[in-house]
Order: structure tokens, then sequence, then C-alpha cells
């Protein structure tokens, strides 16, 4: 494996020069810095990783801890981070920690010294587990954790707003019967679109039914057991809200299953409008999140901080939604064609 020196020696130049070329940490002519490139290429030389850290004192690696990795959900927030990471000449180092504390933890710990920012999605995340395993010079973006004051960049999704305008489409098709289909207990991200839930059904004069409240985990399965307990009851609802399109899927299948027609005998709606969602049978409606989008404006946010070496004012913001209507809510518009290929 050829060394700096060999690149050196044959592009007649010192160590130093091919140190700057590749590091990008001093004045090289340009005649210069394309000579030791093409030797470089021609020996197959690739600057070490964790030299060239020890030099710039940067990895050009961000830290990404999500709660899991499972789904076309978390596989878009993936695709946006990427893809704008390796735009600017950063790589991701990814981890999940199921929302268990030791592992969050244990994950903060391991990437210590191996990122030069991180981006951390975890609805259970809370500061003090920041501060006692990440260092307060290391930029910190929190993706959909529930973040108060100014100590770290913040994005989150318009949760309650997007669950509140889907009800009240409901309501406006007719519907007085909705029952929800809830996230997992303590979930950011479930708690605000239940609040959105109840507070469209409080605005149009409806009570919330407790039984109709359903418990769930984001889950295909959750939905699928959450349907099959709600056939079982004596009244049922005209329309389910699902607080993602996960368990509206489950739904879905458990409705089939059970012949009760989609829309006709109940609707079906779910929330992130994931890429299958337009594909399902009926098409399933949604609210929309820009789901790679989210990933994107992550990476932006933590790339901002670096360059300004974490001396920077802290921004939250939250990312729009909007209804994708199709045919499982029994609206009367034509269903969403798939994109051209």
């Amino acid at each position: 494996m050829a060394t700096i020196k060999d690149v050196a020696r044959e592009a007649n130049v010192s160590v130093a020069t091919v140190s700057r070329v590749f590091n990008s940490s001093g004045p090289v002519s340009e005649e210069t810095r394309v000579r030791i490139q093409e030797v470089a290429a021609r020996l197959c030389y690739s600057p070490h990783g964790v030299a060239r850290s020890l030099i710039t004192s940067r990895t050009n690696t961000l830290g990404v801890l999500l709660p899991d990795l499972y789904g076309e959900f978390f596989s878009e927030v993936i695709r946006g981070m990427d893809q704008t990471a390796q735009r600017s000449g950063y790589h991701l180092l990814v981890s999940s920690s199921h929302d268990a504390k030791p592992e969050i933890e244990a994950a903060l710990r391991a990437m210590r010294g191996r990122v030069d920012g991180l981006i951390a999605m975890s609805p259970h995340l809370d500061a003090p587990a920041l501060v006692a395993n990440v260092p307060a010079t290391l930029p910190v973006v929190l993706l959909n954790c529930h973040v108060s004051g100014d100590g770290y960049d913040a994005l989150t999704i318009e949760n309650q707003s997007g669950a509140y305008q889907m009800i009240q489409h409901l309501i406006g098709l007719g519907h007085r019967s909705i029952a929800i289909i809830r996230g997992a207990a303590g979930n950011y991200d479930a708690e605000e679109r239940l609040r959105g839930y109840r507070a469209a059904l409080r605005d149009a004069g409806i009570d919330p039914r407790p039984e109709w409240e359903l418990p769930g985990d984001f889950t295909e399965t959750a939905g699928f057991r959450a349907v099959t307990h709600l056939l079982a009851l004596g009244e049922r609802p005209t329309a389910v809200f699902a607080a993602n399109d996960a368990m509206a899927i489950g739904a879905l299948s458990a409705l089939r299953d059970a012949d009760v027609r989609v829309p006709d005998h109940i609707a079906v709606v779910g929330f992130d409008d994931i890429p299958l969602a337009r594909y399902m049978n009926p098409p399933l409606s949604s609210v929309h999140v820009a789901i790679a989008e989210l990933g994107t404006r992550a990476v932006e946010t933590v790339l901002h901080a670096i360059v300004r070496k974490n001396e920077h004012t802290r921004r939250h913001q939250r990312l729009e939604t909007r209804l994708v209507i199709r045919q499982s809510c029994g609206a009367r518009l034509p269903s969403e064609r798939p994109p051209p290929t």
C-alpha cells in the first residue's frame, strides 16, 4: 500500500505539500495539485482517515441516532441525509437505539471523537442524557424531540396541525364517529397527533370516546391488532385515523380479512405519506410529510453549526404538512396517480 512519502517522492514535492493537497489546509499551485493527485491515483494512495482527522481535527463524518432503521419512513430520512452529506464531502455513522435509554447512551459514547456533528431522533431522548454523553462543543441537531430552551438546534414536524386538518377533512365528509390508532406511549409525535385529533373533534362539537382511542406502536402489527379489537366492539366508527401509515396499512389488512370494505363501510387515513401509501388498495389518504426533506434539513443544520464551530444561534424549525387525499377516505376525488417513470 502506497504511503504519503511514496507520493511525495514520485511527485518530487515535500510530504507537507502532499498533506496540504489532501487536507485542503494551505496554498498549493494548481499545477502541483494536479501532479500530486495524478501520482496518488497511479499509486492507489488513499489518505489514512484517523491520521487525517488528527491533523485537521475533522472526521468528515456525521453521527445519526435513530430509534429504528426499519420501514420506509426511516429509509427515506436516511436517504435525504446521505445525499446531502455526500454533496458536502461527509459520510454518515448510523446507529439505532430502539428508544432504550442504555442503548441511547451507549451509542452516544461510541460516537465520541468519531463524528463532527450529531443528529439524534429519539422521542424519549432527554437533555441530561445528551449533556452527560456528548461534549459541549459537538454540534447537535434534535429531530422530532420535545425541546425547550435554546441549547440545541431542533427540527420537528407539524404533527398537531396535520392531524387536526385530517380529522377536519373526515368531518367534512360527514364522519362523526372517528377512531384513532395512537402511537407509542410517551412518544412526542404520537402525543402531538393525538392532541390534533382531539382538538378537531372538540371544535366540531364531538366528544372523543376513550374506547375509540386505541393503543399502537407505529408498526403494521399494531394497526392490525387495533382494528381487530375495534371490530369486536358493539358500535363501530365510520372512520379510522392511524397516527402513521404503517399502522394504517395494518388496519387495511385487518379490514380486508374481515370483509369490511374501505371506504364504503369504514374510511381509513394515515400520517407521513410514505411512498407505499399511493400503491395500497385502495390508495391511502395521508398527512404528507416531506420525509427525505426532513433528513436533508437536519444535515444542512448540523453542517451550518460545524462551519460556525458550534458558536451560532440555535434554531427550532418546523416542517409543514399537507393533506394528500386518495380513495381510502371516501372522498369523491380521483386517486392520486403514481408519478411517471
